[in-house]
């Protein structure tokens, strides 16, 4: 009966009611967003698609740091976007190679080169630099800017000095060869003075479309070679102005047909009047306050397309040209306008709203470009689609200064990336970059460039530790090991930094914060290390693996690691297309084991030359290829590869360093002797001659040689007749001690 009640029991129980865990909500991405000045929650149009087209360069020089600054900041954007949210970007950039400049540029080195390959005579020269130099004169004297009005000065003198030895070499009638020699000098140190006179008078004549196609081609490669260095992802697709001319057209025409533009003179003009009363649209949404900057508008309506007869042309100062008839000396196509060629602004509208349609999602570019640029990007856009939501997210980034100072090409303040790249690495930019906010100034200079090589050393040290602790040997059981209070901690910071990366990277990508998380993280790891090395205790493997995984992916998002490397940075250098790490360890191993072998045998025979041989293969045979050996009392040798600069460096310092402590101690030493000498020489004279010598202070002593009067004759006071009777009896003490020396033979 009992057991027929218990299992009645059990048939009517039923499993109890379950509740969920409330959980916590995951962050949402939010991006700065110029069109409201806000960090606005990211939500794409088209679910997990994003289309994003970036303002690409005008390709008439050397990319420098300031496109470094955009371009790889918004790689590092994209990346994050793509890799760590995991969003199905589609990421499109054009190539500015129609523009003043580009056209002024190409001009100017198609008539330099004319006129080099002519090879005029050192008179001929002379006679055109003198010509070129008054209308460069009268320049310099109408520029205000004092930074610019400095680097025109510069140019000035820079060419006169030049000048000189070739007007010396004629009037002394020096040999051909030597005047040639001078001539070379001063067209090279003349040739943007002679390019811009030349221009001048020449220009006009200038009508093969190719010798405007040339300049941009070649700069395009140039920058294209750049961004493959700095490990900057190629666009999904890259637009060229030449290419769509013909969208350009057909879109400024719908501009005028929807009665937002108007032909003038053979140019076509954006009515911003007209725009800016429909209740349908709004004029410069990004920098309203800018509206009537004449200065910025002149700026964005290019050099050669500002004149008294253009301004003359518009119904409005504000308006802006979408196409530009064209002058003699300038590339043209046609149009139902005349031969003409496109405004800058409507480049970028033709060939995204070709490729993107109606409305982006991203549009990205220098924070110089919001007015005018991007303000009339947005203005023509949304009166050809007739919206008002061409862009979503506009994201600009912060200037580039160098060494606190503003980058301007136009006054020569600039550096090439690929100048940069021979003093840092990709790597080392990108960091400096990481740490600081995308759309932030950063300033590039010798301090700012440091603390990011102090960053890679530090998170590398890391890398290599970890690694040495995973080729220790072990069996498979040894691999999980039981975890304890400080593996417990370890992992918890662990997650809690993980938490706080997600927080810093849903707050405006805020790599800065991360990479101090990071920092913050690998502290904790080593203090773990450091703990157990002390106790003679082995580290947990699996936990410090996980730990340096996740810091290599986080590093691998950020485009901070180019090849496929499982752990820490890769060895070998960029697209070396072998795993250096994985081909040459084994075989360092064995080396290290061996020479650790080596050296127990010589402590225990008490063979100095070969522990001083394997300390020579540590120090300067293996540093050289790359090679740093770490010997720990009691523990086997760490082995690391690091990059051969790197080492020499250390060992360069260290050297230095042991020269130091070598000075300082042969200094002290030196100082020792000197004392002992001093207090030797003093024991060494009798209390009764020690006052004899200073006969400019006493004149009359008594039998014991004891002073008692002054050098005026004035017997001694009571007080200093005490205070010299101490002193000669320290020093009858001392001169005891030193007969008792010499007694004992101990000084002679």
């Amino acid at each position: 009966m009992a057991g027929s009640s218990g299992e009645q029991g059990k048939g009517r129980r039923g499993q109890p009611q379950w509740s969920p865990p409330t959980g916590t909500e995951s962050g949402k991405l939010r991006l700065y967003n110029s069109l409201t000045r806000n960090k606005d929650v990211f939500i794409p149009q088209n679910g997990k698609k994003v289309t994003w087209y970036c303002c690409g360069p005008t390709v008439y020089d050397a990319s420098h740091m300031g496109h470094a600054r955009s371009y790889i900041s918004f790689d590092i954007l994209r990346r994050v976007l793509k890799d760590y949210f995991k969003y199905d970007v589609f990421y499109c950039m054009n190539i500015t190679d129609i523009d003043d400049k580009i056209i002024r540029r190409a001009r100017q080195n198609h008539l330099f080169e004319r006129y080099r390959e002519k090879q005029p005579q050192a008179a001929q020269l002379l006679e055109d630099i003198r010509a070129a130099l008054q209308p460069f004169s009268a320049k310099v004297k109408e520029t205000t800017d004092p930074n610019k009005r400095q680097m025109l000065e510069r140019t000035q003198r820079t060419v006169e000095l030049a000048a000189e030895p070739l007007e010396k070499a004629v009037q002394a009638e020096l040999p051909a060869e030597e005047i040639s020699s001078c001539a070379e000098v001063l067209l090279e140190a003349a040739k943007d003075l002679l390019s811009d006179w030349l221009d001048s008078r020449f220009g006009s004549e200038v009508t093969d479309n190719s010798i405007f196609s040339k300049l941009p081609k070649f700069w395009e490669e140039e920058f294209h070679k750049d961004m493959a260095a700095l490990n900057v992802l190629p666009p999904d697709v890259l637009t060229r102005v030449s290419e769509y001319v013909p969208e350009v057209v057909n879109f400024v025409q719908r501009i005028v047909d929807n009665g937002y533009g108007y032909a003038s003179n053979g140019s076509v003009y954006f009515d911003t009047v007209k725009f800016a009363s429909s209740e349908k649209h709004s004029y410069a949404k990004l920098v309203p306050e800018a509206v009537g900057d004449q200065k910025a508008l002149q700026e964005g309506e290019g050099d050669l397309s500002v004149s008294a007869e253009h301004l003359s042309e518009k119904r409005s100062p504000s308006d802006f040209a979408l196409w530009k008839a064209s002058k003699p000396g300038e590339p043209s196509w046609p149009c139902p306008w005349g031969k003409g060629r496109p405004g800058w602004h409507i480049e970028c509208s033709a060939m995204a709203g070709t490729l993107l349609g109606a409305s982006m999602d991203i549009h990205g570019g220098g924070f110089d470009l919001r007015f005018p640029h991007h303000d009339n990007e947005l203005a023509q856009s949304e009166a050809y689609f007739e919206n008002d939501c061409w862009v979503r997210y506009f994201l600009h980034t912060g200037h580039l200064t160098i060494a606190g100072c503003k980058m301007s090409k136009s006054l020569k303040n600039f550096i090439t990336i690929q100048d940069a790249l021979k003093k840092h690495s990709a790597r080392q930019l990108r960091l400096t970059f990481l740490m600081h906010s995308w759309k932030d100034t950063l300033d590039y200079s010798s301090n700012t460039m440091e603390s990011a090589l102090q960053y890679e050393k530090f998170m590398n040290e890391f890398f290599l530790n970890v690694k040495g602790l995973l080729r220790a040997p072990v069996d498979v059981t040894g691999q999980f090991e039981k975890w304890e209070e400080e593996e417990a901690e370890l992992n918890k910071n662990f997650y809690d930094r993980k938490a706080a990366v997600h927080e810093a990277l849903c707050d405006n990508v805020d790599t800065r914060a991360v990479l101090e998380e990071m920092r913050a993280l690998v502290s904790q790891c080593n203090l773990y290390m450091a703990a157990r090395k002390a106790a003679r205790r082995r580290p947990n493997r699996a936990l410090l693996e996980s730990v340096a995984r996740y810091l290599t992916h986080l590093l691998k998002i950020f485009g901070a690691i180019e090849e496929d490397s499982t752990l820490g940075f890769p060895v070998g250098g960029h697209g070396a297309g072998l795993d250096v790490e994985a081909t040459v360890m084994p075989y360092l191993q064995a080396l290290s084991e061996f020479r650790e072998g080596v050296r127990r045998i010589a402590r225990e025979k008490k063979v100095p030359e070969v522990l001083q041989l394997s300390d020579t293969l540590r120090d300067d045979v293996l540093p050289e290829l790359g090679v740093r050996l770490e010997d720990h009392e009691g523990l086997p040798t760490v082995v690391k590869l690091v990059d051969r600069a790197t080492l020499l460096t250390e060992r360069e310092e260290k050297r230095r360093g042991e020269e130091e402590k070598r000075r300082k101690k042969e200094e002290a030493a030196r100082k020792k002797r000197e004392h002992e000498a001093a207090k030797l020489a003093k024991m060494r004279i009798p209390p009764s001659k020690m006052f004899l010598s200073e006969s400019d202070k006493y004149s009359k002593f008594d039998d014991t040689g004891l002073p008692t009067h002054d050098a005026e004759g004035k017997e001694l006071s009571k007080g200093q007749a005490k205070k010299l009777k101490k002193l000669f009896e320290a020093q009858e003490k001392l001169h005891q001690e030193y007969l008792q020396t010499v007694q004992n033979g101990s000084v002679q």
